[in-house]
């Protein structure tokens, strides 16, 4: 099989936008450009490649097996490339990090601060994204970590083979967030059909995840009347009255003055585990590093109390 680095990188690029058009624009290409090199790369292949779909396209299993060993080859020129340039250092590595939105508040600065004090040259890249985007991009290879959420029963990010290496950190309860100068200020629960007549703040809804920020199984049709991706814009929107939201007690230390968090009562309580996520196999030592440093902050976090400590069961 004969093939160029501009296929593989292409190919690696559009397994983990899931669309060609997606993958042009990250690469400068256009549209057609794209589909020239997949196609000639199913050509020197001798396989199909992708499967077609209304939303873009999806790996076929010679596509994932074809996927592993060019994000092998080229991880191994990327490191080539480092040490022929005088960065084969461990404090000179690089990582790649991924994130879910709330782990963006608290886990990330505070791995990346620590990170800085123990090892100043280490280079760490992050990217916030949604589920299904971060798990694309570790089996693009395009991230060597991600931080994920998941709910019960906690089942693997994706059907893939090989399974991700899953990770868990630390576990969750939601709360509600709602302004002090609010009617649940005082109140040591509410209930849930007190908070579904209430406007919501959330994250627009996507096709790769649901509507956040809406208390989970809520009944009828919620009142959203803010949208923000943002946590801490949710949190300063509850704090001017605008609405509630559904938080998590890890926010405890960046709530802002006029936002308390309150347990939800009457239905079971929602739980959310945050696990560290990895392609399997040997790490580097760059990655330990930055894993390690995640684990650590994370245990802090579950030191915290599960609910704010003037909440009552």
């Amino acid at each position: 099989m004969e093939t160029s680095l501009v296929a593989l990188r292409v190919l690696r690029e559009v397994a983990e936008r899931g669309t060609f058009t997606a993958a042009a624009e990250a690469l400068g290409y256009t549209q057609s450009a794209v589909s020239r090199q997949m196609a000639a790369l199913e050509q020197a292949t001798g396989a199909r490649l992708f499967d077609r779909h209304a939303g873009g396209v999806r790996l076929t299993g010679s596509g994932r097996a074809l996927l592993r060993h060019a994000v092998v080859a080229l991880d191994a020129l990327e490191a080539a490339d480092r040490e022929l340039r005088g960065a084969a250092e461990v404090d000179r590595g690089r990582v790649r990090l991924g994130f879910f939105p709330t782990a963006g508040a608290l886990i990330v600065p505070r791995a990346l601060a620590m990170l800085r004090q123990e090892h100043p040259h280490l280079e760490v890249t992050t990217r916030e994204a949604t589920t299904p985007s971060l798990v694309r991009a570790l089996r693009a290879g395009t991230l060597d970590l991600a931080i994920l959420s998941s709910r019960p029963p906690h089942r693997s990010p994706d059907t893939d083979d090989p399974p991700l290496s899953v990770e868990p950190l630390l576990e969750v309860r939601l709360a509600v967030a709602v302004p002090t100068s609010g009617p649940f200020a005082e109140r040591g629960s509410v209930g849930v059909e007190e908070i579904a007549r209430e406007p919501w703040i959330a994250s627009p809804g996507t096709a790769d995840e649901p509507l956040l920020g809406v208390w989970p199984g809520l009944p009828g049709r919620p009142k959203v009347r803010h949208t923000a991706r943002d946590w801490l814009t949710k949190l300063h929107l509850v704090a001017a009255g605008a609405g509630i939201t559904t938080a998590t007690p890890t926010l405890l230390p960046v709530v802002p003055p006029g936002v308390r968090l309150v347990p939800v009562e009457g239905v079971a309580e929602e739980v959310r585990r945050v696990s560290l996520v990895r392609v399997p196999g040997a790490l580097e030592a760059p990655t330990r590093a930055v894993a390690r440093a995640l684990r650590r902050q994370a245990a802090d976090l579950a030191d915290l109390p599960d609910r704010p400590p003037d909440c009552r069961r």
